[in-house]
This record gives C-alpha cells, structure tokens and sequence, in this order.
C-alpha cells in the first residue's frame, strides 16, 4: 500500500479509502466488519463515511452507518489509531435531519457530538461538510444554465462560511475533531474556506471529495491543480460512476441488489446512452489490456496527477479484493493511449 500527505494536517493516509455508504441498506453488521477487518489487514489506514448514510438516503437509513463503525469500534477500541476516520454534517435540504437547515457552527457542535455517540469514539479526524449551502455545480448541474452564481450573495456565503469555520475550531479545541474538509464544493469554496481562515486565524480545510471517474472529470485540471497548490488533498468519490463502470448496467441490466436498483435522490442521471457507449468502450480497452473493468478505472483514477486517496466502496468481499488489487497495478503507455482515446470521445456523458 502507498500512502501520500492528507494536506497539511501531517497525516499519511492509504491511496485507497474505504467508502461505507451501503453499510445499513445494501450490507449488514457482518459485512461491514468483513470489509473492515481485510482493508485494514492490506494496510488502508482511511475510512470514510457520514452522518447522512446508508444510502439512499431515507429518515430510516440516516445514522446506520455510523452506527455500524460504532458498533465494530466498540468490540475493538484498541484498534481506533489504526485508522484516519472522516465522517460528514449532511447540508441543507433534507427535512429529517436538522429540518433541512443550513450547516452553521451551531450544527456543526450538533452534528460533531451526535457522530461522536454512534461511531463510539472520542475524536473524528476528519470532519467534512458534505456539500455547501449554497448551490454547486454537483450532480448533473455542471451545465450551463442549471444553476446561478450571479444571484447568489457573496458576503452571506462568506459569512456563513466565517460561522461555521467558528464552529469546527470549537470542536477542534474540545478534542472532538482534529482537521475539517469539504465534500462536493468547487474551487471559490476552497479558496474562501482559505482566504477566511488565514483573515481569522482559524483551521485550515485539509481536503475536498468530489466526484471524479473517467465519466466524469470536470475538476481536472482547474479545481485539482488549485489543490495542489494550496495542499488540500483530493479524494475522488464514485471513481466508478456508482457502478456503471463495471459494465453491469449496460443493455439496461440491472442485477439484483445493486445500486441502481434503489431509489435515486436525484434519479439515476448517470443512466444515458453516452454513458452505454463510453462504457461499452471502455470495456473493450480493459479487455484488451487484461483488466477487469473496474480494475481499469480505478488504476486510470489513481495515477491522475492531483488525486491523493480515491474512495471505493464494495457490495462484497469479493468485490472490494478486486477493487484493492487495481492500487497495485501500472496502466502501460499503450493502455494510457487507450483509454484517452476513448474518453476524447466521450469527455462529457453525463
């Protein structure tokens, strides 16, 4: 296993991140605890979840992820320092949680503690805000005309963002969290987050999470090179298109229990014919270079210049073994050919 700096914050953590979002819907207690034992065991020191999970999310399903961790803590206390553990405050807009208020350094106390209880522990590394107040480019609304920017008022955000900067420092000095990221932000969010923090003297945002695959890489290069250069570590979610990847969608096949056969908050806008036709030819280059179609993803996504650690998340043991091995496995110059070749083709499906 590789590891690389989580931003400023002196940590090392692994290249791979374990996601746990299906853990309380899609997989149980004794999934989870499987998945954790064999990540940890091959030497992932970072997981990753959030007060808002399992998904999809629903009032039932908000909090058992946590709760998994937690009880897996529980029976092993003396393996918390193993791991950088990161969980998420859930933004505006879900009435079950908060009454779908915007995060503030009021919710941010809120949120920490509640988290605190269910993943049983004493501290968080890594406290992120899962997406902002304000409308961001995430989602299938990285379009022209989906949403404004002009009519949004730039010093309330600021103020805002002042607000819950405050809140995250209460915590920081109470020992709850340690370092605090964004999830789902853009390159202005960062650069306030940093503008606000140095004005004040206040924590510093150690990383960013966003969705990044080969289906769907707007933050390349204009938002990661800002990381890069501010040192806020990059962690690419979904780094299979929620599975669409592997090719199991395609022909619009949808196996038993997967994602896409749940429920979608924003429905499945990842399901379009662009998508059927890069992913059928993405297929192909993985078949020809003697990848699994998830392996090819995942190596493609690990070696883009900018990307610190890439979350993955598994249904099985199987399929996370399969996901871990891509880490380990060079894409060649002919396979690099490839597949820019076919995403020159098909830069935006989605």
């Amino acid at each position: 296993m590789k590891y690389v700096p989580l931003g400023r914050t002196g940590l090392d953590v692994s290249r791979v991140c374990l996601g746990t979002m299906t853990w309380g819907t899609q997989n149980n207690q004794a999934d989870a605890d499987v998945q954790i034992e064999y990540a940890l065991a091959n030497g992932v020191n970072f997981i990753d979840t959030a007060e808002m999970y399992s998904v999809p999310p629903t009032p039932e399903s908000y909090g058992k992820t946590e709760t998994i961790i937690g009880n897996w803590l529980s029976r092993n206390p003396s393996r918390r320092k193993e791991f950088v553990l990161a969980t998420k405050i859930a933004g505006p807009g879900m009435k079950y949680v908060r009454n779908g208020s915007n995060i503030s350094g009021k919710t941010v106390i809120e949120a920490v503690d509640a988290s605190l209880k269910r993943l049983q522990t004493d501290y968080i590394d890594l406290y992120q805000l899962h997406w902002p107040n304000r409308s961001t480019p995430h989602f299938a609304k990285h379009f022209p005309g989906v949403i404004s920017f002009t009519d949004v008022d730039r010093d309330e955000q600021s103020a805002q963002m002042l607000d819950i900067l405050q809140g995250l420092e209460t915590c920081i000095k109470a020992g709850k969290i340690r370092h605090f990221g964004l999830s789902d932000d853009t390159t202005w969010g960062i650069n306030e987050f940093i503008r606000l923090s140095d004005k004040h003297g206040l924590p510093r945002v150690a990383s960013i999470q966003n969705e990044f695959s080969l289906l769907h890489t707007k933050d390349w290069p204009y938002l990661i090179e800002n990381c890069v250069h501010e040192e806020v570590a990059y962690l690419p979610w979904s780094p299979l298109a929620a599975g669409a990847l592997t090719g199991k969608y395609l022909g619009e096949s949808r196996p038993e229990g997967s994602r896409w056969t749940y429920a979608q908050r924003n429905g499945i806008f990842r399901d379009t014919a662009l998508v059927e036709k890069a992913v059928s030819a993405y297929l192909d280059v993985a078949k020809k270079h003697g990848f699994t179609p998830a392996q090819l993803a995942l190596a493609w996504c690990d070696q883009v210049d900018g990307v610190s650690s890439t979350i993955i998340g598994a249904t099985s043991l199987e399929q996370l073994k399969e996901d871990m091995s891509a880490f380990d496995m060079a894409l060649s110059e002919d396979a690099l050919k490839d597949v820019m070749s076919v995403f020159k083709e098909y830069p935006v499906p989605f």
